[in-house]
């Protein structure tokens, strides 16, 4: 008769392995990247998926609901404040207006069916700057003529590309040490002033069984790109591409220590980007350095499994 009345305290021992499991989430995110990367880049691969950990969180609060278990509630406490501390600020829109500089990045994906359709999507997102990623040899011309009438200057550096509205000079491939050409670099002169733009497809990862998350290439590119941005001398910067990994993954910190991502810094919401069929992670990116971030977005689908995003940046002052 005495349990469940109000004071009993076995209710209180009522779901204690829930409150066990929602303290260790609560560790895992608050101490991601602690976690070493030794055992199949296991770091990594959670730091990928860091924001979906969250929805652990409702599942066990229906089994603390379920137990009636007080301790297990007040454990829940302890993930839902952590995952608020670490995303709570992206669910918020922090777009604004203003900016002088629209780019935008799309990897159009190699096997994409309708090119054509693809580039006047992009180009209707009315960027300025626009970066492509996964560009075939085959699929190149392509392109160039679909996108001719918006942007009268481009230039094509192995698999990536930019097209510009305005002047491009200094234009040279960028070293990612993968043997062929996945980066560039440009000087775009807009009426704002001189921006240098980088344009980067980073190998891709992969989950394996038996080898984990397999990003030993993808992390020695990220480096190789780090090393280039840390040595760019104009003051304006932005890196556009897909670096198959997120700002959460301590693997890309050569990059994201130097430079801000626009959609942590003004945009709305996580902006996840692939897979396009279901966006799970936001693996394709836009960084500044100099450059201010006023918005950034998403745009609609297209045939490629990522979707393009775009930002509007407000060029620094040179000096």
């Amino acid at each position: 008769m005495a349990d469940g009345r109000r004071g009993d305290p076995r209710m209180w021992r009522r779901g204690l392995f829930v409150a066990m499991c929602a303290v260790l989430l609560a560790v895992v995110m608050l101490v991601h990247s602690h976690i070493p990367n030794t055992i199949g880049n296991l770091g990594s691969l959670i730091e990928t998926f860091l924001p979906w950990l969250g929805l652990l969180v409702p599942v066990l609060l229906l089994l603390a609901l379920v137990r009636r278990s007080p301790t297990a509630l007040i454990a829940l406490l302890l993930p839902s404040l952590v995952w608020l501390n670490l995303f709570g600020g992206q669910l918020s829109d922090k777009t604004a207006t203003g900016g002088d500089l629209t780019v935008a990045t799309h990897n159009v994906n190699a096997d994409n069916p309708d090119p054509v359709g693809t580039a006047r999507d992009v180009a209707a997102s009315g960027a300025d700057v626009l970066a492509l990623e996964e560009l075939t040899a085959s699929a190149v011309p392509t392109y160039e003529k679909a996108l001719a009438s918006t942007y009268p200057y481009h230039s094509v550096e192995g698999t990536v590309g930019v097209w510009s509205k305005y002047p491009l000079t200094d234009v040279r491939s960028v070293d990612i040490k993968l043997g062929w050409t996945r980066a560039m670099r440009a000087t775009v002169t807009a009426p704002a002033g001189q921006v240098g733009v980088y344009v980067a497809h980073l190998p891709s990862v992969r989950v394996k069984m038996e080898a984990g998350f397999t990003a030993r290439q993808r992390d020695k590119s990220a480096d190789a790109l780090g090393e280039a941005i840390s040595h760019e001398p104009l003051k304006n910067v932005v890196l556009l591409g897909d670096l198959n990994g997120t700002m959460n993954d301590r693997a890309l910190n050569a990059v994201t220590s130097q430079m801000r991502s626009t959609q942590g810094a003004a945009g709305n919401g996580l902006g996840f980007s692939w897979p396009a069929s279901f966006p799970m992670a936001r693996i394709d990116q836009i960084m500044v350095r100099g450059a201010k971030p006023e918005s950034s977005w998403t745009l609609p689908q297209t045939a490629s499994d990522h979707l393009p995003i775009a930002a509007r940046v407000k060029v620094a002052t040179e000096g």
